[in-house]
């Protein structure tokens, strides 16, 4: 009797507990950092698990790596050109280290492209996967030696082995029928005495391969600094600088690492003590010889947050360091432009131009750069360029070359060429056409300017840049209301070299119009706009190079009228 009434009273209490909880409901947002919390704890539950396996052999082992890695793609995705190089390098130094390991496996060693992967790790029977974020906080091959061993030890030591096999303990899978284990379970690290055991053993790893114990002492610095830069951001909510700032993504994914990691003061402590113990003694450490690719993905980071000065200070310094890179100086050359720096510009676009003298970009862009530098040498200077180009030449030099001329005085060039494409049935007849009416325009002709855009707009309709053009040659005739409407009838497609910012040159070319036709009000509310989307605005220099007086002027005005009435403001609040 005793026994039923104590079955109804548990079977009692589990009913209610179970209404009660259907009752209480609870608000949880779906993020990766609830993910990243689950797979913490679950990977240390499975850590404290009792191993009472039979050790599995190396051909098994290798097995399901090679399954693991095949199921989640890594074997056969896309390689761009840096992942290639990228992962070459790691292959190479990772033989170095492979060579002292006790186990004689089939290492693999792979690049994950992601900047928000501040992390590393292996699969069983040797793949080894190294983050982009982790390698961008490298600077040296030894702190790459550093990680690589860590992540090699845990294979040599059975760390990657034992978590497959508490994996077919935990799913009630048959030994050798596991095929593939989720990705996050090698991810999210091991216990603290296995994650500390490979540290010290990736370390001595490293140190027999010919690497500065100061390599792993400096990864562990890197990953201190992070660690204190996350706990700021985690206490204030935010970073003491935008380029100490870390993404939401990336705080997640830190989330993880530091609650499935021991302490990045703990690790260099340990590291320390061998280095005192074994007698180790630091030597200089080998340059990393990916990080240009690294500088110049921060490089372009910057540049597209406007930070013209950083972006510069990157991509020269990713330049320095290799530089047969077209894209990094395409970003030194925008952010050479982008300050006003218009004999440094060109000197970058001249250098793209010895690898690609054909490519329009390349081409208009040193043209307009040479013009913005000095009008008077700037033919001269791009005629010496032209004459350097064997082969055929570029559609749109005659164009260029006919630009920079008139911007010196001389007309006759210009005009041959405006004859010529009057005759020309090429495709590409309109665009050049455009071109040379911007540089009537530069040269102060609007009339003619306009004459010629009118032309271009109705054969190329879907032309932003074009129709832009004709904008602002309709303010210097002192059409203010075509402007103004022809700014609104813009059609955005966007294509060629004067659409990087086509909302920031639309918002202020409303503004100039408004301006002009005496609505200061909807004129410095384009400002405003202009002025935050592209902050060359800002730069009188810049200004007045590539456009109009009337323009520098009206931006010059406007400014000070939005100061004047900054301070009006303030004077009546006080």
């Amino acid at each position: 009797m005793k026994r039923w009434i104590l079955l109804t009273t548990i079977v009692a209490l589990g009913v209610a507990a179970i209404v009660a909880s259907e009752r209480r409901k609870v608000d949880a947002t779906a993020s990766p950092e609830a993910l990243l919390y689950l797979v913490a704890d679950t990977e240390k539950e499975l850590t404290r698990m009792p191993v009472r396996f039979t050790r599995m052999s190396d051909q098994e082992e290798i097995r399901i790596g090679d399954e693991t890695a095949r199921m989640y793609g890594y074997e056969a995705r896309e390689n761009n050109e840096d992942t290639i190089v990228i992962e070459r390098y790691l292959t190479e130094v990772g033989g170095k280290l492979v060579a002292h390991a006790q186990r004689k496996l089939p290492y693999r060693f792979h690049y994950i492209p992601s900047p928000y992967m501040i992390n590393a790790f292996a699969l069983p029977g040797g793949h080894v996967y190294v983050g982009g974020g982790l390698l961008a906080l490298m600077d040296s091959e030894d702190e790459l030696a550093a990680v690589v061993g860590h992540e090699i030890e845990h294979v040599d030591h059975y760390h990657c082995a034992e978590r497959a096999q508490q994996q077919e303990a935990l799913r009630h899978i048959p030994l050798g029928g596991l095929v593939a284990i989720p990705l996050y379970v090698f991810e999210a690290g091991y216990s603290k005495d296995q994650e500390l055991e490979a540290d010290r053993e990736g370390t001595r790893l490293a140190v027999e391969a010919g690497y500065s114990p100061g390599g792993a002492i400096r990864m562990f610095e890197a990953f201190d600094r992070m660690y204190q830069q996350y706990r700021r951001q985690q206490a204030d909510g935010r970073a003491s600088s935008p380029q100490e700032e870390l993404s939401q993504l990336a705080m997640q994914t830190l989330e993880g690492y530091f609650r499935s990691h021991p302490l990045p003061n703990e690790r260099i402590a340990q590291i320390q003590r061998m280095i005192a113990s074994e007698n180790w003694q630091p030597h200089p450490e080998r340059d990393l010889a990916v990080a240009y690719i690294f500088w110049a993905q921060r490089a372009e980071t910057a540049l597209n947050d406007k930070h013209y000065p950083q972006a510069e200070q990157l991509a020269t310094r990713s330049l320095k360091m290799h530089p047969d890179q077209p894209q990094a100086w395409k970003i030194l050359a925008r952010s050479q432009f982008a300050q006003a720096e218009f004999a440094s510009a060109a000197e970058s676009y001249r250098k793209l131009l010895e690898r690609d003298p054909r490519k329009r970009e390349y081409v208009e862009s040193y043209a307009l750069s040479l013009a913005a530098a000095d009008r008077q040498t700037a033919a001269g200077q791009f005629r010496t360029w032209l004459a350097s180009v064997e082969g055929s030449k570029p559609g749109v030099a005659d164009t260029e070359a006919a630009g920079l001329a008139l911007l010196a005085g001389d007309p006759t060039p210009a005009r041959k060429v405006e004859s010529d494409l009057q005759l020309s049935s090429d495709s590409w007849t309109p665009d050049y056409t455009g071109d040379l009416a911007w540089w009537y325009y530069l040269a102060g002709d609007y009339g003619r300017a306009t004459q010629l855009l009118d032309q271009v707009v109705q054969q190329r309709p879907g032309r932003t840049n074009m129709w832009l053009r004709r904008a602002w040659a309709e303010i210097e005739i002192q059409h203010y209301s075509d402007a103004i409407q022809t700014v609104y009838n813009t059609a955005w497609e966007r294509g060629g070299t004067y659409e990087e910012h086509p909302q920031a040159e639309r918002a202020m070319a409303q503004a100039v119009a408004f301006w002009q036709a005496k609505e200061p009000d909807q004129a410095l509310s384009n400002y405003d706009r202009a002025i935050f989307s592209q902050p060359e605005w800002g730069n009188p220099p810049w200004v007045k190079a590539l456009y109009s007086p009337l323009v520098s002027q009206s931006v010059e005005e406007m400014k000070a009228e939005k100061e004047r009435r900054r301070k009006e403001q303030m004077a009546e609040k006080h």
